[in-house]
């Protein structure tokens, strides 16, 4: 939203508290399989970070996150995005990790996005310019900057993924990645904020 220049309101929806706000019922209206996010825009309540990123590509073209007149280089960002939103971020999201167990969380977490970091690193050492797919900021890069977030929550070693953190650290100096930082957010932990 913030590269895209659009105004938004956060309501934050806490995954923990009361059991799991995204299982209330207020809730349930706009995503009815209790996950998050969901984005109402547009009179309509989207749901599903990829389709959100696709409706905001389609309606908001500019600045492109889809290289437009090349359509390798739209399957190669496609071919990132769903390597960590389809095979990386799954399986160790929340509902994921309640049913491994608190024992085993951190070790299963860790694990999980260590081993497939190895393949994305190989992919990005392909890709990469500034940016996972060249020198412009794609989808791609909106999904790393997450999943490196959660690969650091879960102690994953970075140095042994050199490509990866080059790119998340360049994309962290960037204000629009800045003011999406988990520790900059309304809900935030005053422990655990940054400013």
């Amino acid at each position: 939203m913030a590269i895209k220049g659009i105004d938004f309101e956060i309501k934050p929806v806490h995954l923990l508290k009361d059991g799991g706000q995204q299982f209330s019922d207020e809730y349930k209206k706009l995503n009815p399989i209790s996950v998050l996010p969901t984005l109402i825009i547009d009179g309509h309540a989207l749901t599903q970070s990829i389709s959100i990123l696709e409706y905001l590509e389609e309606t908001r073209p500019e600045p492109p996150l889809l290289p437009h007149n090349d359509a390798l280089k739209r399957a190669t960002v496609r071919q990132i995005v769903f390597a960590i939103a389809s095979d990386i971020q799954p399986i160790q999201n929340l509902g994921v990790l309640k049913k491994v167990g608190d024992d085993k969380k951190a070790e299963w977490g860790h694990y999980w996005i260590d081993r497939r970091f190895e393949g994305l690193e190989e992919m990005l050492k392909k890709t990469s310019g500034k940016y996972c797919v060249g020198d412009e900021i794609t989808m791609a890069d909106l999904c790393l900057v997450p999943q490196v977030f959660n690969a650091n929550r879960f102690k994953v070693d970075m140095t042994k993924f050199p490509c990866i953190s080059e790119i998340n650290d360049r994309l962290l100096e960037l204000d629009a990645f800045k003011v999406a930082h988990p520790f900059r957010q309304p809900d935030c932990p005053d422990d655990l904020r940054i400013d």
